[in-house]
């Protein structure tokens, strides 16, 4: 512990440089997982891909490992333009001694904005807004991250539950038809979820289901 003072203590201009980026990196870290989730396209790929789980009635096929590697994946693959402007706009003149934090935070806040108020509903912003007592912005970057961050939230969050409900329709309806054939055979102790299940996984194989869920959830960015 007295090492690591004795750095920032340092009048070697060097050390100083290398205790902070090794202090920005920590901190950045430490914040990784508030913003993947709730700055990037995360939520709602995660939310839609446990819908299309829970519609199949498939338990947990595909396990939870799965469905967060591959929300994971695809939240990189959207998100890779908006990182690499962060990249080059903050974190590179950062590390450069170009820029100070406080202009790195700004750089990177722009992209990011950018990103968040494209999928951000005018209402949903609007709420926030109000409640914190702001006026109408000219644009999107005059809006503080913490208005801005919620609002994008819930917007993600109507988003994913308005696709999770077309994803149920279709297998809701062979859920009813299945239970009024077993019905109408007087077969009515036997689970109809247990019945439907090889239909659904049918359908949803003949459809090209995984591809169709994917291309939206691009084609939403």
């Amino acid at each position: 512990m007295n090492e690591f003072v004795d750095i920032f203590s340092s009048s070697d201009p060097g050390s100083v440089a290398t205790s902070v980026k090794l202090l920005l990196l920590l901190t950045v870290l430490s914040l990784a997982p508030g913003i993947l989730i709730l700055m990037t396209s995360f939520t709602r790929i995660l939310i839609v891909l446990s819908f299309v789980r829970t519609s199949l009635a498939t338990q947990q096929m595909p396990p939870n490992q799965v469905l967060v590697g591959i929300a994971l994946f695809l939240t990189f693959f959207i998100m890779a333009p908006t990182f690499q402007e962060v990249n080059e706009q903050a974190l590179t003149p950062l590390f450069n001694e170009e820029i100070t934090l406080d202009e790195a935070y700004e750089e990177a806040s722009v992209p990011m904005k950018e990103f968040m108020g494209k999928h951000t509903r005018q209402k949903d912003l609007a709420l926030f807004m109000n409640y914190s007592g702001m006026e109408a912005p000219e644009t999107i970057q005059d809006v503080p991250l913490t208005t801005l961050v919620p609002a994008f939230a819930i917007s993600e969050l109507k988003t994913a539950f308005q696709m999770g409900f077309m994803i149920f329709v279709p297998f809701l309806v062979i859920d009813m038809a299945v239970a009024s054939v077993l019905m109408s055979m007087g077969m009515m102790m036997l689970p109809p979820v247990m019945i439907s299940l090889p239909f659904k996984i049918l359908l949803f194989v003949l459809v090209d289901g995984w591809y169709l869920i994917t291309k939206s959830l691009l084609e939403g960015f």
